[in-house]
């Protein structure tokens, strides 16, 4: 079983910056297209970013074009979310997410989850 770990989540100012990490305690030769996709109250979980098991490929929400970027560790199988000039309506839990497949924005394309970290974003 596949475990991910996100950090860095916290409460930070309108047009403020925070940076999220993910690590998966995977010890096989499988590098994972990895993803990020956040929850807010009373919503549906939506996808922010993903990018592809070699770095060269990266997919966007275009809520958050232009703002975030995603990026892969040099440890494998790492990956982070940077993300400046935040908004109130950034406020979200944001998971972490890894799948064997081709880098994409659905839910089901993901076989591991993390658990979470929040993010809140004062007006």
């Amino acid at each position: 079983q596949v475990q991910l770990v996100e950090s860095g989540g916290g409460l930070v100012q309108a047009g403020g910056s925070l940076r999220l990490s993910c690590a998966t305690s995977d010890r096989t030769d499988i590098t994972y297209t990895m993803g990020w996709f956040r929850q807010a109250p009373g919503k549906e979980r939506d996808f922010v970013a993903a990018i592809s098991w070699s770095g060269g490929s990266t997919l966007y929400a275009d809520s958050v074009k232009g703002r975030f970027t995603i990026s892969r560790g040099n440890a494998k199988n790492t990956v982070y979310l940077q993300m400046n000039s935040l908004k109130p309506e950034d406020t979200a839990v944001y998971y972490c997410a890894a799948g064997v497949g081709v880098v994409g924005q659905l839910e089901e394309e993901y076989d591991y989850w993390g658990q979470g970290t929040q993010v809140t974003v004062s007006s």
